[in-house]
């Protein structure tokens, strides 16, 4: 189980209390997961959170089985991470910031990663790649990514399991990026639609009612493209429209709220909530094909047996 140390969270705390506060929130996050699992336990902390090193250090001591890391190149987190017991797994957006990762950590801490995300420009929310890149014609498949990495992360003495993500929905898909050398998929998008999903149903909902034409790339006040679901708060945006803020904790180093048109932690923690009045839902690109909600088990079982009839063809 994955518990999150993402910036929905922080529209909860304030001032002085911001740090401890958010320790507090991931401490019982990951204290939530091992409650309802005996599997293994992992966080996944953005790189461009201000408080990173801190949400590291709380993760460790908590005993976390594994950290995820990405918007951003993790490259200080092995430095982090005194315990080898804890795996380590950078998100990445290309088979060249593997290799810097790698380098750097081989240097600087004689570590590689345990395992490695490559994630595609077809993902939801935040993306590793500049605007330029998202064009219709510059945008780089999921399958010449995983490639390269995949080429990349058998070059050390140590190959690396590699994690296929981005517009990944059904088993066909699973099946292909197996066979491309991935290791594993990473999913989100689906699993949004399941009975387990915490978020509201009007989150929910927006997925169900997403056509094709509703999926649309904007920029986010963090300085990257954002995958959303296109509704009247997003179209307050396209108009050139602000949600004036008043900034109380900083939450990103890469967000400046002097000019930001709108709070992108407020508007996360909104959308969860269901306030989409206030916010709007991140999904990735075949988010339209979501029909119904469905148990995480139902979803895992026919999952598996659709790669299964795909990969043995």
């Amino acid at each position: 189980m994955i518990a999150s140390a993402g910036i929905a969270h922080y529209e909860l705390y304030s001032g002085k209390h911001f740090v401890e506060m958010n320790d507090l929130a991931l401490k019982e996050e990951i204290q939530k997961a091992r409650s309802l699992s005996s599997g293994v336990i992992g966080v996944n902390i953005m790189v461009a959170l201000s408080n990173y090193a801190n949400l590291v250090k709380v993760a460790v001591e908590n005993k976390v089985s594994m950290i995820v890391s990405g918007a951003g190149l993790p490259l200080e987190l092995p430095g982090l991470v005194q315990d080898a017991q804890v795996k380590l797994v950078p998100i990445v957006s290309s088979a060249r910031a593997l290799r810097i990762i790698c380098t750097k950590w081989l240097r600087a801490h004689n570590r590689l990663p345990d395992a490695v995300v490559v994630e595609g420009p077809q993902a939801g929310g935040h993306l590793g790649f500049s605007h330029a890149e998202m064009g219709a014609e510059t945008q780089p498949s999921l399958e010449k990514l995983v490639a390269e990495t995949v080429a990349v992360a058998n070059s050390y003495e140590r190959p690396m399991p590699v994690i296929a993500a981005g517009g990944i929905y059904d088993g066909a898909d699973i099946s292909r990026f197996l066979k491309l050398g991935a290791s594993g998929v990473q999913m989100a998008t689906r699993f949004v639609c399941t009975e387990e999903c915490d978020v509201d149903d009007a989150f929910k909902n927006a997925y169900l009612q997403a056509k094709e034409e509703d999926v649309m790339v904007i920029h986010s006040p963090v300085g990257m493209p954002a995958r959303v679901i296109r509704n009247a708060f997003v179209e307050r945006i396209l108009r050139g429209e602000t949600v004036p803020f008043k900034c109380e904790y900083r939450c990103l180093r890469s967000c400046d709220p002097k000019t930001a048109p709108f709070c992108i932690a407020k508007a996360l923690a909104n959308a969860a909530a269901g306030k989409l009045e206030d916010a709007f839902a991140f999904a990735g690109s075949k988010v339209r094909r979501c029909a119904e909600i469905v148990s995480v088990k139902k979803l895992v079982s026919q999952l598996v047996a659709e790669a299964s009839a795909c990969y043995d063809a």
